[in-house]
């Protein structure tokens, strides 16, 4: 059995992929400081965009960098 919160397959991968460089897009970062920001930073790779692939995955992209833009804000992460 896979860990909670980890990456399980390669649908995900790519879509915490997708989520990192759109974030960074929007912001006018890199995306190597977004994956930072979601991973040593704070917990919203593998404690939010991982747990709710499900749902979140079928949005579009505008909603879907909103959606962590909030998180990120929520959680006091800044870049």
């Amino acid at each position: 059995m896979m860990p909670e919160g980890r990456i399980k397959n390669a649908r995900e991968l790519e879509f915490a992929i997708f989520c990192i460089e759109n974030v960074a897009a929007r912001l006018g970062v890199g995306a190597e400081q977004v994956y930072k920001a979601f991973t040593e930073k704070s917990d919203i790779l593998y404690g939010y965009i991982v747990p709710v692939y499900e749902p979140l995955h079928t949005q579009g992209k505008d909603y879907i960098v909103n959606e962590l833009l909030e998180v990120m804000e929520e959680r006091g992460v800044r870049l």
